[in-house]
């Protein structure tokens, strides 16, 4: 750190903002909490948390504003410090949104969440919040070639549905199927059919945006439900990412993708009938997937962090 004002900034937005505790911030500058709070009582006292603070919000707001008024969704940018890890700009961004999510939810909701690694952080972050009549449902399958996915996704169905004292749902079938065929055929059977009639009733839904470009990379392309010639398919389709394992290009569009034939997951014309549908997203390699999504219209409220919310804006300029 350069100096003894740049100590105070960066402790201030990470109390102030962040919401990390002292004792995490003492550990990460290297200092006891004493001094910790020494520097934030400095900080007030010197104006940096007035300065720092009003011109973050200020910005975050000018996104807001854009977002909400380019896509026509509500929209809420966490700033996060821009010199922070992935990992802790996916932690503020899910601390964030998992409070935003527990207060949308009402008695008698039908909440649909697809499992992945931003939702299974969004997870860690929830408080329980008992709520009468909630069901919770699992909008994707995840039983992969590696077989871990249903006990992961079975363990995230039911950290949300324990959230919210409420009744869950999984999905117990394969994310991708190995023919389009197989899956038709288990559609129609009584027990799936019955728990895709629950997903149809589905009115507040909770998504990650998997993307092929992401540091920390999507659960779909990294834990074995893709084969080595789908990829291939993928890269020569011009996909940049997925929605609940249904598959986008850059334009948004996907209902002529063969592997979409194969995906469990609802598509954007199923989720677009989801009346509050929320993403949750963190880091700038997210970028064309999540503008994707934007353009396949799946999102209604989006929780972004502000340096991810900077790219987007460029990026849209560009292109």
């Amino acid at each position: 750190m350069a100096d003894d004002g740049d100590v105070r900034y960066d402790v201030a937005v990470m109390y102030y903002i962040e919401g990390q505790t002292m004792e995490s911030i003492a550990h990460k500058v290297g200092v006891s909490r004493s001094t910790i709070s020494r520097l934030l009582k400095e900080a007030r006292e010197r104006g940096y948390v007035h300065i720092a603070v009003r011109s973050v919000d200020e910005h975050s707001s000018q996104l807001v504003q854009w977002i909400s008024q380019t896509f026509q969704i509500t929209a809420t940018v966490v700033p996060v410090s821009l010199d922070a890890s992935e990992h802790q700009r996916l932690d503020s961004v899910a601390a964030m949104a998992a409070s935003l999510f527990t207060q949308m939810i009402h008695p008698g909701d039908v909440i649909g969440v697809a499992w992945g690694n931003t939702i299974s952080k969004l997870a860690e972050h929830l408080r329980p919040r008992s709520v009468a009549g909630v069901t919770v449902v699992q909008l994707n399958g995840a039983v992969s070639v590696a077989g871990k996915g249903l006990p992961y996704a079975g363990a995230l169905i039911q950290k949300v549905a324990q959230t919210f004292g409420a009744q869950m749902i999984t999905f117990p079938v394969p994310a991708f199927f190995d023919h389009a065929s197989t899956r038709d055929a288990l559609w129609n059977e009584t027990s799936v059919r019955s728990i895709r009639e629950v997903q149809l009733r589905t009115n507040v839904a909770i998504f990650g945006i998997g993307s092929l470009s992401s540091a920390i990379p999507s659960m779909v392309y990294s834990g074995g439900y893709l084969q080595p010639e789908d990829m291939e398919i993928i890269r020569r389709e011009h996909v940049v990412g997925d929605v609940c394992t249904v598959l986008l290009r850059g334009d948004g569009t996907w209902r002529d993708l063969a592997l979409n034939d194969r995906a469990s997951g609802p598509t954007p014309d199923m989720l677009r009938k989801i009346p509050q549908r929320i993403a949750v997203v963190a880091g700038a390699g997210r970028v064309p997937a999540l503008l994707a999504a934007l353009r396949a219209g799946v999102i209604t409220h989006l929780v972004i962090d502000r340096d991810t919310a900077i790219r987007l804006q460029h990026y849209v300029l560009q292109h």
